[in-house]
């Protein structure tokens, strides 16, 4: 198996090997969370601290219990009531957890480039859980993992992407990750919630979501990012639905077989219809919630078998 990186920052800087190597142990990883005996020792003895500095449900607890079914021992440090909150920088942050001898950090930073400044200043794996409107990429692979089972394959497939694509660090992560293994990449929002020059990513771009599903294997909801908003970028969350929200008489124009995604939280009758929603036949979405464990399992498995060969190489210095 190939994996070559230090940290999980992105998916950009991944090569298709390396995203075919998480997703292959993954499916170890779903097998052994399917059995009556969920756990393995592969991180037995390291440490894994989780600091989320936004809120977190889904990724929070998905990372934990992947980190416990590992072996390692966890800790989740509570970011609100935080140094960070008094004043302190994240420098400082980072020179802290440098003296707790942490092996792993699992980091959600609502700042872009965050991760990355940490990953530069602690002597341990970084695992970017989500930073500003940059990346997600475990979001990405376990996306890409639930797609690859559900359709057979991760090549060739036309997905459409809806929504609010201009502040999803999902949809950017997912459009790095489908574009290098071959696929078809639609975007489909209003205007406001397109990112200027989308195109230069080389996906298509559409307005309309009719013509947008025409012929697509996967559809990809997206969540109206409120909370990175700071004008007015619907007329109204009821027009929004009738234009861009998933139902029945717009996922018609998808494949028969299109499969129906979203990363959760979802707001039914927002982005898509509850009916939808729950379709067992069409929707993976908790297909989704299910293979974010497993992906993290591999991602953690991955990187901890670097940063030990990387500290038997160099005396215990890990850069």
């Amino acid at each position: 198996m190939t994996f070559r990186a230090r940290h999980l920052l992105g998916i950009e800087p991944l090569k298709p090997d390396e995203i075919r190597t998480v997703l292959d142990l993954s499916e170890h990883y779903v097998d052994l969370n399917r059995s009556p005996e969920k756990h393995a020792d592969v991180l037995r003895g390291m440490t894994q601290i989780n600091m989320f500095f936004e809120a977190s449900t889904r990724t929070q607890a998905s990372f934990e219990i992947a980190g416990k079914r590992l072996g390692a021992d966890v800790m989740n440090m509570a970011m609100q009531a935080s140094s960070i909150k008094k004043g302190e920088t994240l420098i400082d942050t980072a020179l802290t957890l440098n003296a707790m001898h942490p092996d792993l950090l699992v980091v959600r930073q609502p700042n872009s480039g965050a991760v990355d400044l940490l990953a530069q200043k602690v002597n341990c794996a970084v695992l970017n859980a989500g930073d500003g409107r940059h990346e997600h990429p475990t979001q990405a692979l376990l996306d890409a993992l639930t797609i690859r089972r559900a359709k057979g394959r991760l090549q060739r497939l036309t997905v459409a992407i809806c929504g609010d694509i201009a502040h999803s660090r999902v949809a950017r992560s997912n459009i790095l990750l489908l574009g290098k293994m071959e696929n078809r990449v639609r975007l489909i929002g209003p205007p406001t919630l397109i990112p200027a020059r989308a195109a230069d990513f080389g996906v298509e771009v559409y307005d309309d979501m009719r013509a947008g599903l025409e012929g697509a294997d996967v559809v990809m909801m997206l969540r109206l990012q409120k909370e990175r908003m700071d004008g007015g970028f619907i007329p109204s969350e009821r027009e929004y639905f009738h234009r861009y929200g998933l139902d029945a008489e717009k996922l018609a124009y998808a494949k028969d077989d299109a499969i129906v995604m979203h990363p959760g939280p979802m707001n039914r009758g927002v982005e898509i219809d509850g009916t939808i929603a729950d379709d067992i036949n069409r929707s993976v979405i908790q297909e989704q919630v299910e293979m974010g464990v497993a992906v993290r399992m591999a991602a953690m498995d991955l990187l901890a078998q670097n940063l030990r060969a990387a500290r038997a190489g160099d005396g215990g210095i890990y850069v």
